[in-house]
């Protein structure tokens, strides 16, 4: 007999019902108690990604969960991953490499070979740590999914682990949202399941204990507890792009973000949404493009489609106002690729056609290469040569006249490019306003001269410790122990 690592496998009723939070909180939490856990997650779709210590991509939501265990993200922690590439196709990603771009036909006949990677992902993380935590990825409910499923129940049958299921309060329906998740399972998934987690409950709970003693009645498993909803919490978001501006009382700077139709890596911008004098907006498709004192191009998954959107939602000409009123432009990773004079696909890596026209800001251009650049870096900043830490995530190859001024110095290279008037910035790195130096800098170049910052990896930290403090109150953590202690399988 062999004794199988402990493992607890989160699901969810719906998409952001609270699985990444309640992973990351477990973790913590099994940290604290001494325990060596490693954070789990089969199959991933998501374009903010991370880069790892061994060289490969995974989702970004995994990587915060390795930042709770005090572990470097490492590829086996999400081991398929998907990066959509347009509303029917995504890049394929396989222990931390692009493989293929597929449609949704091709990749489920693609994912018994998916399955694999998997297990041998699961298996190697059970050779080292003492406990797996794994995050399901939706809902294991979707019927049109559940052939041949690796993200929830199908992999929770394969590995013969037990599920807790979150559903979010927050959004109402939660009992339909339980009742109806478990109807639409099979017996022995239904078996699976030991027990609720209601998320984001607002009010007095007694008026909620009715409906608590209905549910455990009618589906004869335990609610193991109601979380609260954490005011003005902060954990980076897995994919969806914050939907709530900011609105802090002493703003003397704007800053605006178009929402590219691909937009990956948002979370670049996290840390400049929390400054006490920023107001950063995200402009989507169809809403004014208001006044600001500096635009960030983000970074996007499809770099020539998301320029040509730029142009039909008017960017280019409010960019070209914005300039001349004294404005600045920065440009990160695809939004940096914009920036220049040209793009070349003559590989077909992300778009049917060869060339296109960039903006012609910076006096660069990009060859778009079929391996992707996957680096973490740590360099000096131009303008004040503070330290920043970031990475990079890019299929581009960048050459030009601009690349005389760069914006970051790294070991005996540079990266990115400042145009001739100052006014225009662009590089590849990812988590340039993480490091508060460095982000102040760069505010400062933009303007903003007595800036007020924080400091932003204790803030992540104090806020992992704060939701696992809530979990801890207010979740039966005897019975998620219980689910966690040694189970032996036969040989």
């Amino acid at each position: 007999m062999l004794t199988r690592v402990p493992t607890l496998m989160v699901q969810g009723t719906t998409s952001d019902a609270g699985k990444s939070t309640l992973v990351t909180a477990l973790c913590r939490m099994l940290v604290r108690k001494g325990i060596k856990v490693a954070p789990f997650k089969p199959q991933n779709m998501a374009l903010n990604s991370a880069v790892t210590e061994d060289g490969g991509e995974i989702g970004r939501a995994q990587a915060v969960q390795a930042f709770a265990c005090g572990l470097e993200p490492h590829t086996d922690m999400n081991p398929i991953l998907l990066k959509p590439s347009s509303d029917k196709t995504a890049q394929v990603i396989i222990h931390g490499r692009a493989i293929a771009n597929q449609d949704a036909r091709e990749y489920h006949d693609y994912k018994k070979f998916a399955l694999n990677a998997a297990l041998e992902s699961y298996y190697r993380l059970s050779e080292k740590y003492e406990a797996i935590v794994i995050e399901g990825a939706g809902s294991p409910a979707e019927i049109n999914l559940r052939d041949n499923d690796i993200a929830n129940m199908g992999f929770a049958e394969h590995i013969d682990c037990p599920v807790i299921l979150i559903a979010d309060i927050d959004r109402g329906g939660v009992f339909a949202h339980i009742v109806g998740t478990l109807a639409l399972l099979s017996e022995s998934e239904q078996n699976r399941i030991k027990g609720f987690v209601i998320n984001r409950f607002r009010g007095d709970i007694a008026l909620l204990e009715n409906g608590l003693d209905w549910l455990e009645e009618k589906t004869g498993k335990p609610v193991l507890g109601v979380l609260p909803y954490i005011q003005d919490f902060h954990l980076e978001a897995e994919d969806a792009l914050p939907l709530a501006q900011t609105s802090n009382a002493n703003v003397v700077f704007n800053i605006i973000v178009p929402v590219l139709p691909r937009i990956s890596n948002h979370t670049d911008f996290d840390a400049l949404r929390l400054l006490p004098q920023v107001n950063l907006q995200f402009v989507g498709p169809g809403q004014k493009i208001p006044a600001a004192d500096l635009i960030i191009i983000p970074g996007s998954k499809s770099v020539m489609d998301d320029l040509q959107w730029l142009r039909s939602q008017g960017w280019e000409e409010a960019i070209t106002k914005h300039l001349r009123y004294g404005g600045k432009v920065i440009g990160i990773c695809g939004g940096y690729q914009m920036l220049g004079n040209s793009i070349f696909d003559e590989y077909g890596v992300e778009s049917s056609r060869m060339q296109a026209d960039g903006l012609g800001l910076l006096d660069v251009e990009t060859r778009l290469q079929s391996e992707k650049s996957l680096i973490n870096i740590e360099g000096n900043l131009c303008f004040n040569h503070e330290t920043i830490k970031g990475y990079e995530i890019h299929a581009g190859l960048t050459s030009g006249d601009g690349l005389n001024r760069p914006v970051l110095y790294i070991d005996d290279k540079t990266d990115g490019a400042i145009s001739d008037d100052h006014n225009v910035l662009g590089c590849y790195i990812h988590g340039l306003f993480d490091n508060s130096e460095a982000c102040k800098g760069f505010l400062q170049w933009a303007g903003l001269k007595d800036v007020q910052m924080i400091d932003y990896a204790q803030l992540k930290e104090s806020e992992i410790n704060r939701l696992t403090n809530t979990i801890e109150e207010y979740l039966d953590i005897d019975a998620l122990m219980s689910m966690l202690q040694p189970q032996e399988e036969l040989v």
